[in-house]
């Protein structure tokens, strides 16, 4: 079963405005402490290899291709694929949901939409398969195919099974299987959760009805009452089967735990070495944390050594998590019965060792930088570069390119709205870093704002923009904390022509400061803190987000 591919609200574009901002000339810098003072010595790259919010990554090989998956929620295009030929050197080659027929989060909470993708190749058909679920207008478990994941992804078909976290398994003898998490028969305490297995019909793109069964209760040790298992994936081995788990929910607790077995539909026995991945047993003001380790997924190298793929964050000075939850590597030794994270039980290092005969082209011929590296983009390209983003909506329904810049079309709704807005978005990749974009703008009434904004949802924001009072022009500053919002600060702008606006963080401190002369920059509102941008205070899954915003329907009022 196709779902349905008609005109959706996410593809229709609004009438354009008559006053549409212009912004060029975006900078982003890192400026992390930890990579000063570790700079990458020969044979290292940096870990995370996908810094930000690219969290619950899977991998797959076919030949001498990598693919690599994330978790895009209500980001809109859905679940960023890159690509690789050495595990080091990555450039994202799109989006596997990029059509308004695969994606339908419109109305969805930053953290619904798209959960968990599993990306699989299966050689006896020489097919890609990912898999997610979607957790908006009622789709639930999806699968889109293709024999070409950079040209483009089928529609996607709909999966009749309850649960998340759903993942294939391609059997060497051409069978297929399907496990996933869902809800036990009966819970027997808060957090109790199973993994299903199903036997999956490769002809239908189907689970075989009744074939489901439990292969693990719980956890490692049901007596301990284990919390939330999930994000299962399924290996094989020397004619065993594997089955690697996320456990103890995606916080402080959380690890990966490896199961063994005889036969795909188990029964599936624990290793004696679990957990073998977590950082949870570590002190807490650890210098250079790395916390909430797991959800990961394993590839076999060229060498046939293997290597790991899975989330953790770095919290900030203040410990809390703005950057979100970031895609990390780690080599894995499996010479002897299960798999060992090399150096994955110890505080997790900024970099890791490179495989052998791999050069790091950090940043270099179009792969994506590490560290603490700049990115800059005049904003004139036809077409925007894949880390730019929507939230709900499809970045062409609201923005056009030229040699001038990049014009956002303002929709009569606010970044505070759970629709999609008119803001293009980028992630905060470092707890310290300096954003600055030039805005070409001259507001008409007070409901005209343009500026910049920093997100964690529509409750939690910062709006840093301009707009008007009476005839003059203004830049001010708000604060939006638990959907209540509060001006913090407002000058009025006497010099006319372009406006620089930057944002400034050093760890929980945030600073809005623009320019009207490029070189001296004005501070509106003084320090405030992060903390509305962080996870553990707005909840939520997602990292901060850096956007380019406007509307027509400003509610911003300056004292």
């Amino acid at each position: 079963m196709l779902l349905g591919s008609g005109a959706t609200a996410q593809a229709q574009k609004a009438q354009p405005a008559k006053n549409q901002p212009v912004f060029t000339q975006f900078v982003y810098q890192g400026n992390d402490q930890v990579y000063k003072d570790y700079p990458l010595k020969e044979g290292e790259f940096y870990s995370p290899v996908l810094q930000g919010c690219y969290p619950d990554p899977s991998i797959t090989r076919k030949g001498n291709d990598y693919y690599l998956v994330n978790s895009s929620f209500a980001m809109v295009p859905g679940v960023p694929i890159f690509h690789s030929n050495d595990l080091v050197n990555w450039k994202q080659i799109g989006h596997v949901l990029d059509r308004p027929s695969q994606l339908k989060v419109e109305k969805s909470g930053i953290s619904a939409g798209i959960y968990a993708p599993d990306i699989k190749y299966n050689a006896h058909n020489n097919t890609f398969y990912m898999i997610t679920t979607q957790i908006a207008a009622g789709i639930g478990n999806m699968v889109v195919k293709t024999q070409d994941p950079a040209k483009g992804w089928s529609d996607p078909i709909k999966l009749k099974f309850d649960g998340i976290d759903p993942s294939l398994f391609f059997d060497d003898n051409g069978k297929a299987y399907l496990v996933h998490n869902d809800a036990p028969p009966k819970a027997l305490y808060n957090g109790h959760r199973v993994i299903k297995l199903w036997e999956y019909d490769l002809e239908k793109d189907a689970v075989v009805p009744g074939s489901d069964k439990i292969i693990v209760d719980g956890g490692v040790d049901i007596t301990q009452k284990p919390i939330w298992i999930e994000g299962p994936h399924m290996y094989k081995k020397n004619g065993r089967y594997y089955l690697m788990c996320a456990e103890g929910g995606t916080g402080g607790w959380h690890s990966e735990v490896i199961f063994v077995s005889n036969d795909p539909k188990g029964p599936f026995v624990p290793a004696n070495n679990n957990p073998i991945l977590t950082q949870r047993y570590f002190p807490k003001d650890r210098a250079n944390k790395v916390d909430w380790a797991g959800h990961a997924d394993l590839v076999e190298g060229h060498n046939g050594k293997y290597y790991a793929v899975f989330l953790a964050v770095r919290p900030n000075d203040k410990n809390r998590v703005n950057t979100g939850r970031e895609t990390f590597m780690l080599p894995v030794d499996w010479s002897g019965e299960y798999p060992v994270f090399e150096n994955g039980l110890v505080p997790l290092k900024p970099a890791i060792k490179m495989p052998e005969g791999v050069v790091n082209q950090n940043g270099q011929n179009g792969y994506l930088p590490g560290g603490n590296f700049t990115f800059t983009d005049d904003l004139t390209a036809a077409k925007p570069d894949f880390r730019w983003i929507g939230v709900r909506g499809a970045r062409e329904n609201f923005i056009s390119n030229n040699k001038e810049g990049l014009r956002i079309n303002p929709f009569p709704v606010t970044i505070k709205a759970t629709e999609p807005t008119s803001t293009l978005f980028y992630r905060q990749q470092h707890a310290s870093f300096e954003a600055t974009v030039k805005l070409s703008y001259a507001p008409r009434s007070e409901k005209e704002l343009a500026g910049v904004v920093c997100y964690q949802k529509e409750t939690y924001n910062y709006v840093f923009g301009i707009t008007t009072k009476g005839s003059d022009r203004y830049i001010v500053l708000e604060r939006t904390a638990n959907g209540q919002s509060a001006v913090v600060g407002s000058e009025k702008i006497t010099a006319r022509g372009d406006v620089r606006l930057r944002v400034t963080a050093k760890g929980d401190a945030y600073t809005f400061s623009y320019s009207t002369d490029e070189k001296e920059y004005k501070a509106v509102g003084g320090t405030v803190s992060g903390d509305i941008l962080s996870t553990d205070v707005a909840g939520g899954f997602t990292g901060a987000l850096i956007g380019l915003y406007a509307t027509s329907a400003n509610d911003v009022v300056i004292p």
